[in-house]
């Protein structure tokens, strides 16, 4: 186990390189920043002069090698439009996403679990077929329509809670439950899928036979087998929930990485689009680390090779 989290430690390192390679080049399809950052009166010599203090008036593959100098010792640029390091920046926003997204796992795991296990459990009753017509609406329904939706309802309408911002626990609810319909939906379709394949195993009829409770069949027995797709999916799903904060954080003007980056899209910060990117790559990589290593927990028959 330990060799194998160094080897993936060290493929992560490659990831990270790689991702910092495309997002470098990329951001320059988004048009050139220096016109964003000068008074509209400004003469094409003050953009020059504006241009050579960023840096941007060197050849590409050069700016490249300067960035990666600049990357070795830990620094991702200063940003353009605030004038401070990049990396910070974008770090202050780290732990609104990880709250946010916090709330979404929870829902996904306390509410698409149970009820997958129950429709599985009583197959074809009102429930299993309740679940799915759910599960079907969260996985079609977009992040931001839903989103749109809860604040028309619970914010405009009956002005229960608050459309935007972040202070309270209010201000979790929407945004919270927007992201958590987004998750929940697949891992209760995958659950109830994967324990309907489970309970028709071999093993789960001779503990039935033994005369142990269904609640041990279940939970002891078929569940823990059941739950390895299932993480795999949960754990692709954290990744899409911190792609889907981008959406979810700008309709509800959640102060995190997702508004953040937005922002600095529009402004052409290119240093914080950079590092924001970087550590969005580096949470997914973690969160797949993590997954890979659940399943041993799950099955010690699991090797890693």
């Amino acid at each position: 186990m330990k060799a194998y989290v160094l080897r993936r430690l060290w493929q992560s390192i490659f990831v990270l390189f790689a991702v910092l390679a495309f997002v470098f080049f990329i951001v320059y399809l988004i048009g050139d920043p220096v016109h964003l950052l000068v008074p509209p009166e400004a003469t094409y010599e003050d953009q020059a002069v504006l241009r050579a203090a960023l840096g941007l008036d060197r050849p590409l593959l050069v700016q490249y090698g300067f960035f990666l100098r600049q990357v070795v010792q830990g620094d991702l640029g200063t940003s353009f439009r605030h004038g401070v390091p990049a990396l910070p920046l974008t770090l202050q926003r780290i732990p609104a996403t990880l709250q946010l997204t916090g709330v979404a796992i929870v829902l996904a795991a306390f509410v698409g679990v149970p009820i997958g296990i129950y429709a599985a459990v009583k197959r074809n009753s009102w429930l299993d077929h309740l679940s799915r017509i759910i599960a079907l609406f969260g996985i079609s329904m977009p992040v931001y329509w839903s989103g749109l939706m809860l604040i028309m309802l619970f914010s405009v309408r009956w002005n229960l809670l608050p459309p935007s911002g972040r202070g309270t626990w209010q201000h979790l609810v929407l945004p919270g439950i927007t992201m958590g319909l987004f998750a929940t939906a697949p891992i209760m379709r995958l659950i109830r899928s994967s324990m309907l394949d489970v309970l028709n195993q071999d093993y789960v009829r001779t503990a039935t036979a033994k005369g142990l409770s269904s609640t041990v069949v279940i939970m002891k027995h078929a569940l823990r087998n059941a739950a390895i797709p299932a993480l795999t999916v949960f754990g692709m799903q954290i990744g899409l929930m911190l792609g889907g904060a981008v959406l979810t954080e700008t309709i509800f003007s959640w102060p995190g990485m997702g508004r953040f980056v937005v922002q600095a899209v529009y402004n052409r910060d290119f240093p914080v689009i950079r590092s924001s990117v970087v550590v969005f790559a580096a949470i997914i990589i973690f969160i797949n680390l993590l997954t890979d290593i659940g399943y041993g927990v799950l099955n010690p028959k699991i090797r890693f090779d």
